[in-house]
């Protein structure tokens, strides 16, 4: 940490520690102070920060840790469209595919986005003859967000039916082909520079699959999403069926752009520009909003202060809707791709913790299998809830009454826990969570979802002062997965081991 903000650590680190009955004791306006209500016109969310530990005395210190670290100047280079990725030489620009951002590059993000929606609603029309089926093909970034939203969105009656294969395993593109039928069939393929090995071989897979199932252009039934036209051409998709993005989008920040493509298939342009409109009113917010009153900026504060502060090696995320079943895993790439570094934005190492481990599950199953050790165990792991008060369901509204019942009960009890004279049924409280309540999910509050944590995610890297553009740490299982495949390398004992075991060859051991 730089001299500036490492006296600021210093003072948070010897502030008071009171617990959440004092502090909600002694102020009684804390709850008009840390929950808030953002508008989204005629939808709203609510952040509920006020079962967190953060006072006064914390929002003042950090806050101050803000200034040092220079969040105001490093918040406005990302809307500027600088370069943020230092090691990288690269701008972030997500927010411009939302229209929030550097003047020239919304302008190239909404001729990407025209183009995609022409041809979205011209294979809806039917334009590439009949479409029910359309398979995804990508990894990482250039699946999870688009499964997240299509499973959260889509659960009404899709236009068109979408599977998003990512696992190199093929029992993943098997379970896509015994969904779909080949004449009905399209392929997406996604990758930015399309050249990921995962990918390019299941799309080979699943073009194998259209002709040997009767297709006889199997490459006019695919459209490519990437930011290497060149690549996809030179591999034999038609120009005209090519969605670009632009290279400053990153991965795990492109399904506003053309990796968005599966969400407009399957709900339609309409509600994928909502999506896009609630996304761009928080980026709106962050950009605009100073101090406390920052959303994103006030859940890092918190964030930091269990992280940093009282040493909480994990964060539990607790989706109460069956719709957000994927968000925690999409929130588990986000953040710990983001921010699981060890060395900082200068490239000297880290004096402290970075990101915690993120994990999470659904509600009400994650009670009976997890909530144990949140509420007794000796771990103390902060925990976000989200909701959503409009059901998804047309069953008895008892079913979402007890489920936001539990959700609710849920915080309460983590923070009030319960004296025992029996020491197994004792409860300690003053555990933390937050809870984020939808009005509904629906495109608009799902995009300023999803933005609010894009944005919560670099408030963390400004604070602890490290870069969350870069993603290095993947690469070397993946050049030693291609040194097996290519040969001639060896290997620790075990590993050849296993390799034999697996009767995958490697020269190393059959030469021995």
């Amino acid at each position: 940490m730089s001299e500036a903000t490492g006296s600021v650590w210093k003072t948070l680190a010897d502030l008071p520690r009171p617990t959440l009955s004092e502090l909600f004791a002694q102020d009684p306006s804390r709850l008009d102070q840390l929950a808030t209500r953002l508008d989204l016109g005629e939808e709203g969310i609510r952040f509920d920060w006020s079962k967190t530990h953060l006072d006064a005395a914390h929002i003042d210190a950090f806050l101050k840790l803000a200034d040092a670290a220079d969040f105001a100047e490093r918040r406005r280079a990302l809307f500027a469209g600088e370069i943020v990725n230092a090691t990288e030489g690269r701008a972030a620009e997500h927010t411009a595919q939302r229209g929030v951002g550097r003047d020239e590059s919304v302008a190239l993000a909404h001729g990407y986005h025209s183009r995609m929606a022409a041809i979205v609603e011209a294979i809806h029309r039917g334009a590439m003859g009949e479409v029910k089926h359309l398979i995804h093909i990508g990894i990482g970034g250039s699946a999870l967000g688009p499964a997240m939203v299509v499973n959260a969105l889509a659960r009404d009656g899709a236009m068109v039916d979408v599977h998003v294969v990512s696992n190199i395993d093929g029992c993943a593109l098997e379970a896509a082909f015994a969904a779909c039928d080949p004449a009905t069939t399209m392929l997406a393929v996604a990758s930015k520079t399309f050249t990921t090995t995962e990918t390019m071989v299941n799309a080979e897979s699943a073009i194998g699959w259209l002709r040997e199932n009767g297709v006889d252009d199997p490459y006019g039934r695919i459209v490519a999403l990437t930011a290497a036209t060149d690549k996809a051409v030179e591999w034999g998709v038609d120009e005209t069926r090519i969605l670009p993005f632009s290279e400053s989008v990153g991965g795990r920040y492109s399904l506003w752009s053309s990796i968005g493509f599966p969400i407009a298939m399957a709900l339609g342009w309409p509600d994928f520009a909502e999506m896009l409109e609630g996304a761009a009113i928080v980026d709106r917010h962050f950009r605009d909003t100073d101090g406390i009153d920052n959303l994103p900026l006030r859940a890092a504060f918190a964030d930091q202060l269990y992280t940093r502060l009282r040493g909480c090696q994990t964060r539990g995320v607790f989706a109460y809707d069956e719709r957000l079943g994927l968000l925690p895993d999409y929130l588990q790439q986000l953040e710990m791709e983001s921010n699981g570094k060890s060395v900082t934005a200068d490239g000297a190492p880290v004096d402290g913790p970075t990101a915690p481990i993120t994990w999470g599950g659904v509600g009400t199953d994650a009670q009976h299998a997890v909530f144990q050790l949140l509420h007794q165990g000796t771990n103390l792991v902060p925990v976000d809830f989200i909701a959503s008060i409009a059901p998804g369901d047309d069953l008895s509204p008892d079913h979402h009454r007890i489920l936001l019942s539990n959700c609710f009960a849920q915080g309460a009890a983590l923070m009030a826990g319960k004296a025992s004279d029996d020491p197994a049924r004792a409860y300690p409280g003053d555990r933390p969570s937050a809870t984020i309540l939808l009005d509904d999910v629906s495109p608009i509050s799902f995009g300023a979802l999803i933005a609010f944590h894009e944005h919560r995610t670099f408030a963390n890297a400004v604070l602890m002062e490290i870069n969350p553009f870069d993603q290095f740490g993947v690469e070397l299982g993946k050049e030693i997965a291609k040194q097996i495949e290519k040969g001639g390398a060896s290997f620790d004992p075990s590993t050849e081991a296993l390799l034999e075991l697996a009767g995958i060859t490697c020269p190393s051991v059959a030469g021995s």
